[in-house]
Order: C-alpha cells, then structure tokens, then sequence
C-alpha cells in the first residue's frame, strides 16, 4: 500500500509514518482484519441455534407431555455444567469422526476395517476447512448456551401474568393461538434481559476458535505479535503479543456496547403497550 503514495506524500508522512502504515497494511494484517468475520458468523450463528433450542426446550419443561419435560429439564440442567471449552473441543472431532466412521462402512474394505488404523482407509477421511469447522463450532456453541437460553426463556414464560392466559382462553382462543399470540408474545420483555447476558457469555466464547485452527482474531493476534526475527533483517519486532491482544480486549469492549444498546431497543420495544417497568 505504501508503495502506491505518491513520492511527496510519502516525503510528509516520514519514516516513521511509512513503516507503520507499511507494517499494519501488510498481507498478513490484511488477514488478521478479514478475520473478523470468523469471529462475528460464529456468535450470530451460534445465538441463532441458541435461541432455537432454547425456546424448543423451555416449551418442553412446560409440556403436558411428562417424557417431553423430562427432556426438557435434562437439558437445561446438565449442559450448563459441562465446561464450554470441552463441548467445543468435543463436538466438531466427535461428529467429523462419526462422519468418517460411517464413510468407512459403506467405503472400506473389510480388511480395512479391521486393520486398527484411523480412518480405516484413504477413502473414508473427510477434510474439513475453516467454512465447515465454523459451523461445526457455531453449532457447538449453540447447544451449550441453548441450555442457558432454555433456563432463562422459561423463567421468562412463567413470568407472564396467568390472568391473561386464562382470559386469552375465555375469549375461545385454542391452545396454539394462547401459545404463540399471548405468552411467546409476551413472554420476550421478560426474557430479553436474561438472553442479553447469554449472548455476552455466548460471543465471549468465541475466542475459542483458535483452538480448531480456525485463523480468527486470537489466532492472527497470537501470530502477528510473537517476537518476529528474520537473518536479513535481524529482529523486526520483540513480543508485541500484549499489544495485539490490547486491541482484542478494545474489540470485545466495543462489541459489549453496542450489544447492550440493541438489547436495550430490543426491550423497550418487546414491552410497547405492556403494563411493565420495562414498557414505554
């Protein structure tokens, strides 16, 4: 990039100047800013499947159905107990070698299956890239902070005044109709508060991508500060590594507030037109 100024503008900036905006518009800094999206597709798609089996098993504790609560309760009890670092780790390996394993039944030879070897043949081993190991992780993420969801949506359900559900059924409507129109509407100006904190929890989480090799923030921040020393050039920097993950920090503070502000909208307008602290 430096090297496409013109020659007086490069004569204003300086030396100095020159080396920094040449150091941080280099190739691999390029990447370390593309990076971001890695970094942002997995919190929204990891707080979408999050939402989804959230709500799916708060509607379960609340079932007729006593399997179903059961389930349900399951659930949103044991999840949050398993560490999220472990569920990440687990999940991705755990599915890519269920996915092998059935790959080896239909592809290997016999022989082959018996041979001890992991997968069992060339055939069978499935190679995944950042794009499918970033669903596998968004996925995972989903699923622990589900259960987080699941307590805090059903909290949120119970929250909502019986009175109107039960003048919702006077009024003839079905049991449908009281779910989806009265108390999943109502329900949200109780719960958003709640699954504001899932997300910050959720997207904090999201550091963890490093550990599948996916070259996100930390990756590229880890990389880009480690003390860089080449024989030509002798050392280009020392340990920068607490200067890049100052910016991470910076990063994650800028994404807590403007999440606290969409969360604050989303509030106010859950509770238009309801008797609420919340409402306006």
């Amino acid at each position: 990039m430096v090297d496409s100024l013109p020659q007086w503008l490069l004569d204003v900036l300086g030396q100095d100047v020159q080396f920094w905006l040449g150091y941080l518009t280099n190739g691999k800094h390029l990447n370390w800013y593309a990076s971001v999206q890695y970094t942002l597709a997995a919190g929204v798609l990891g707080a979408l499947v999050a939402l989804v089996l959230g709500t799916l098993a708060a509607t379960a504790r609340n079932s007729r159905s006593a399997p179903v609560r059961v389930l349900g309760n399951i659930y949103t009890s044991v999840l949050p107990g398993v560490p999220d670092v472990l569920f990440f780790l687990f999940f991705p390996l755990a599915f890519e070698q269920a996915v092998e394993w059935v790959r080896a039944q239909a592809i290997c030879s016999p022989s082959d299956l018996g041979s001890g070897h992991w997968p069992p043949c060339p055939d069978a081993n499935l190679i995944l890239g950042t794009p499918e190991y970033l669903i596998l992780a968004a996925v995972s993420l989903g699923i622990v902070y589900g259960a987080f969801a699941g307590n805090v949506i059903a909290g949120a359900m119970n929250a909502v005044p019986k009175g109107q559900l039960e003048a919702a059924r006077a009024f003839g409507m079905s049991p449908l109709q009281v779910m989806t129109r009265i108390h999943i509407r109502q329900m949200w100006v109780y719960a958003l508060p709640g699954l504001s904190n899932v997300w910050m929890l959720l997207f904090k989480s999201t550091s963890l991508l490093s550990l599948l090799q996916i070259s996100d923030i930390v990756l590229w921040a880890d990389r880009l500060g480690a003390p860089n020393f080449s024989r030509s050039a002798g050392f280009v920097h020392p340990d920068w590594r607490w200067a890049y993950y100052l910016i991470l920090l910076i990063f994650y503070i800028i994404i807590t507030f403007i999440s606290e502000k969409v969360f604050a909208a989303l509030t106010r307008w859950a509770g238009r037109g309801m008797a609420t602290a919340g409402a306006v």
